[in-house]
């Protein structure tokens, strides 16, 4: 509609974060790039077909502002997809949304990767598990060979 913008995610609310629509729990939630694009509003929502399995002010209370993609004359502002990160999530979400299993509307287990900060305040990431593939969630549902 005309009124709102949504984004969305690479996955669902329900199965990544399932506080934020069982409880409406609030996280910290950034951008990871493209910080000096100019911000706006948006809705954000998860790839469910379920009616809960979105994150914005309605339900959270707080404005969500995210950079933009594309100007106010829709021209591309960036091709580079954005990439949202929720802090202070704590291993509690994990543990409620499991990995690796089959998950609500057989949406896949997001990649997870690991930040540290090393003395001299560089970082380094690494990939914990790779995002969840078709091949093993087939083989959970017991379509292998």
């Amino acid at each position: 509609n005309d009124k709102e913008l949504w984004y969305m995610i690479d996955g669902s609310f329900i199965t990544n974060l399932p506080d934020t629509w069982a409880l409406n729990q609030r996280f910290i939630m950034l951008a990871l790039n493209g910080w000096s694009r100019p911000y706006h509003k948006i809705q954000l929502g998860g790839l469910t077909c379920d009616s809960q399995d979105y994150y914005n002010s309605e339900k959270h209370i707080y404005q969500t502002f995210l950079p933009q993609l594309q100007s106010p004359k829709n021209q591309p502002v960036s091709t580079e997809p954005i990439y949202v990160g929720f802090f202070h999530t704590g291993a509690y979400q994990e543990s409620l949304s499991g990995y690796g299993g089959i998950k609500h509307c057989l949406i896949p287990a997001p990649k997870h990767v690991i930040l540290d900060r090393a003395a001299d305040g560089t970082l380094t990431d690494t990939v914990f598990a790779p995002k969840q593939e078709a091949a093993s969630m087939l083989k959970i549902l017991g379509y292998s060979e």
